[in-house]
């Protein structure tokens, strides 16, 4: 049988754990800050050695690939015999003493006029999340100096045991990891397919939505509705021009931050078919509403293509931030379009002929300022995207 650990060295792994846990606590809160404020002041980004500018995204990777490793190590002295206090404070003190810190100051190092705002933040995001589940494990270390029990290993009676909470702890540093590969570039060819995703599925509900059948006592109950209706308008325009927050795009990344599914639950919830006798000419509406939003859908593809896979390198000189504000700029744009494309849907569901070509002209003006913000290359010449972004325009304003 193993002695039981020197006293001593128990108080002391105690301590060294708690010591973590202030400073794991600290550090989400300045990464919290970072979330809600990207633009606050970035660290100085300079490596210790040299003046040499330091790379953000690759010292955030290299953070967490470490805290990954030494997370597993403690996973393992704290399930196996005999539980030795001193080798487990040992991996404690070189996690608080290098990555952890390291993880945080990634953040801080990258400057948002170098990276984008959404980028920064979705890195904030993430190096969060990882801190949070570190702190989690750290917490599972045992102080009666013995190894776990079986049932506080695993998914067990008790809970999310300390394997099950090292692997959410490595999903998380592989979700740091994933970020830093992909760099902005990567980062914005996902959003953008997130995106087109979403409004497709909102374009094949509306579609399914417009083959239905009418009930056959829609059109008797349609006069009493249009006289109710006009009567709610002007309670309804003041109840839609307060209009919902756009969230912010990291807390939709973070979640995977866009949930397509929900949106089209809410809409579904409640509608009408189109009536038969169609007086509102809705038919025609949802018609030219789906032409367009195909074409917004051609948009997204094309800018996929033509300007988020040909992105200059990142990160961008201090001197050159005319990228980075126009990817700002588009995200800015593009995040509240789902918003917009669920409010139109229901207003089709709805039969509101006057809200349908509200929610129409701000849906397709959305969409033409993306294509705007992105008809010039990235350094400001015209190419062949330009000239489809022209035709695009001329055809997402038809009627």
């Amino acid at each position: 049988m193993a002695s039981a650990p020197d006293a001593a060295a128990l108080k002391s792994l105690e301590i060294l754990v708690q010591t973590a846990g202030t400073l794991l606590k600290r550090l989400q809160d300045v990464l919290g800050e970072i979330r809600s404020n990207p633009e606050a002041a970035s660290a100085p980004a300079t490596s210790s050695a040299s003046t040499a500018p330091l790379d953000a995204v690759a010292l955030a990777r290299d953070s967490a690939a470490l805290i990954k490793a030494h997370a597993t190590k403690v996973s393992l002295l704290i399930i196996n015999e005999p539980f030795t206090p001193s080798a487990v404070s040992s991996v404690v003190r070189e996690l608080v003493a290098g990555p952890v810190p390291g993880l945080a100051a990634s953040v801080q190092a990258c400057d948002p006029r170098a990276y984008t705002l959404v980028f920064r933040r979705e890195l904030a995001w993430r190096c969060q999340r990882v801190l949070s589940e570190l702190a989690d494990l750290l917490q599972r270390i045992p102080k009666d100096g013995k190894v776990l029990a079986k049932e506080k290993e695993g998914f067990g009676a008790s809970g999310k045991g300390s394997i099950a909470s090292t692997g959410v702890l490595w999903s998380a540093c592989d979700s740091v990891a994933s970020l830093a590969d992909g760099g902005v570039g990567g980062f914005f060819v996902h959003k953008m397919n997130e995106w087109r995703d979403t409004l497709n599925d909102i374009m094949e509900e509306m579609k399914e939505w417009g083959d239905e059948e009418p009930d056959e006592d829609e059109d008797e109950d349609e006069d009493e509705d249009e006289d109710e209706d006009e009567d709610e308008d002007e309670n309804e325009d003041e109840a839609h021009s307060q209009g919902d927050g756009v969230g912010n795009l990291a807390d939709q990344v973070g979640s995977t931050h866009i949930s397509t599914q929900n949106i089209l639950d809410d809409l579904m919830s409640s509608h009408r078919s189109i009536p038969a006798s169609d007086p509102d000419r809705i038919r025609p509406r949802l018609e030219s509403s789906l032409r367009r939003l195909r074409l917004v859908g051609l948009l997204y593809q094309a800018i996929t293509k033509r300007r988020m896979k040909k992105l200059p390198p990142f990160p961008r000189a201090e001197a050159s931030t005319k990228v980075p504000q126009r990817l700002d700029e588009l995200a800015a744009l593009l995040q509240k379009l789902p918003d917009s494309f669920g409010d139109l849907a229901c207003a089709f569901y709805e039969l509101r002929p006057r809200e349908i070509d509200d929610a129409m002209d701000h849906c397709f003006l959305g969409a033409f300022a993306v294509s705007e913000l992105l008809s010039e290359s990235w350094d400001g010449s015209r190419d062949e995207f330009t000239e489809w972004t022209d035709k695009f325009q001329k055809e997402i304003k038809k009627a």
